[in-house]
């Protein structure tokens, strides 16, 4: 019998939509933003080491993983339109989504056997983590238009993000606990290492485990997806012919053309700064312990978390009063403004305070992007296509600034210098919004 999957816009199949944000948010959190930075870290202080050796050359550890993550961001954006033009001629996005979240699940449960020695092995499970994430986002970002009518659209996806905050901080507290109070869990330090740095090997299990499972449930209710009528000839090509497609009509747009390049700048170093952040705090700033610095470290990722939300509703209400583009530039500069304040930062308390300017400005700057790039879309035009360029341009956005703010850092030995290198991106940013300005307001 063939199974009947809910309808469109119905409560059941919205719910399972969102609960995909629940599943996998603790990707982002704890190992993008959290434990994993802190465990990196770790890793080198323990063995009282500064570099590596990787093909070849000596390499210090925050270029390292700034250049994996980049590379991980150019085979995604490489990847992503390929591999959703497949899917959308075999009607199948449910089974690409479910191959990536699988990926990326056993690439978290393989980040327990992270290691100096098996440095490759180790940062392929990095790497491929990264993809599992945001394809299978891509994905389920990809259903949003074959679950929930346009007036449900909104409404939705900010249920998404609820869910996704929600969980993965509940996950974080959790991870947390485990990690500053080992002995609670029976977690004892050996011959592998203290207990602390145990838990968050464990924590990354917790991870794949949370992922995986809770992602059944979109799974068993999501359609497999909808087939695209027409001729089936170069279907490999066709995500890239999309691309190609939406690039020779922003020729005519030239307010959305202005804000794309605008978009393209900033965001290029508020992904950046979001990526590396808690590696900076954990090389960078004078905690005094091991047990401060992994203490002090999570308590500002919980910082930012919370004060984002404020954010968001600030950012919100600023954009109402000023317009889209006036509120956006406003924020650019209060990045530029972060990230020359970040390069004195040295103790503690001045970390905590950056990392509550960071949520300030972070809770609102991705989501008045989107909403404002939405705006600019004309009418009676393929969304999903225009959408899908957002994302391409925003992966090749991180590659470039993952591997400068790598090279940078591994050129002068300061991730400082660095840091501050990406406040010129939020000055040119902020810059080119104006131009927008010129053509018409939002």
């Amino acid at each position: 019998m063939v199974k009947q999957h809910p309808a469109k816009g119905s409560k059941k199949l919205l719910n399972a939509w969102a609960f995909y944000d629940w599943a996998n948010s603790v990707y982002s959190l704890v190992i993008t933003s959290a434990i994993f930075p802190i465990f990196y870290g770790a890793l080198f202080r323990m063995a009282d080491v500064e570099k590596v050796t990787v093909f070849g050359g000596e390499i210090a550890r925050a270029p390292l993983i700034s250049y994996v993550t980049s590379a991980a961001f150019l085979f995604i954006a490489i990847l992503t339109p390929f591999i959703s033009g497949i899917a959308d001629y075999l009607g199948n996005k449910r089974l690409f989504m479910k191959f990536f979240c699988y990926l990326g699940a056993l690439s978290c449960i393989g980040l327990y056997w992270f290691s100096l020695e098996h440095i490759y092995i180790s940062l392929t499970c990095y790497f491929f983590g990264l993809v599992g994430f945001w394809v299978s986002l891509a994905f389920n970002n990809s259903y949003l238009p074959d679950v929930a009518f346009p007036e449900q659209q909104d409404k939705i996806s900010a249920k998404g993000f609820s869910l996704g905050y929600l969980g993965s901080v509940l996950l974080l507290l959790f991870n947390l606990t485990m990690v500053m109070k080992p002995d609670l869990f029976g977690i004892e330090s050996d011959a592998s290492g203290v207990a602390e740095v145990k838990a968050m090997r464990y924590s990354f299990l917790t991870v794949g485990i949370w992922w995986v499972g809770f992602a059944q449930y979109t799974f068993y209710f999501l359609p497999k997806g909808y087939r695209k009528e027409g001729e089936r000839r170069n279907i490999v090509l066709n995500g890239f012919r999309e691309l190609k497609g939406v690039w020779q009509e922003l020729g005519d747009q030239i307010r959305l053309k202005r804000y794309l390049a605008a978009f393209f700048v900033y965001s290029m170093a508020v992904q950046t700064v979001i990526l590396i952040a808690t590696y900076f705090g954990e090389e960078e700033i004078a905690w005094g312990g091991d047990s401060e610095r992994t203490t002090g470290l999570i308590l500002s990722i919980l910082v930012i978390q919370l004060v984002a939300i404020v954010g968001a509703t600030v950012t919100a209400r600023l954009s109402g009063w000023l317009g889209n583009i006036k509120t956006l530039t406003i924020i650019n500069l209060l990045w530029l403004v972060i990230c020359i304040y970040a390069y004195f930062v040295v103790t503690p308390n001045d970390f905590y305070i950056t990392a509550g300017f960071v949520g300030l400005v972070m809770g609102g700057i991705q989501a008045l992007s989107r909403s404002t790039y939405s705006k600019f879309l004309p009418e009676t035009t393929d969304t999903t296509s225009f959408f899908s360029f957002y994302d391409v341009a925003e992966k090749i956005g991180i590659v470039i600034g993952t591997f400068m703010y790598g090279y940078i850092a591994q050129a002068t030995g300061s991730m400082r210098n660095a840091i501050v290198f990406l406040g010129v991106f939020f000055l040119i940013g902020a810059l080119l919004l104006t131009r927008v300005n010129k053509v018409r307001e939002v």
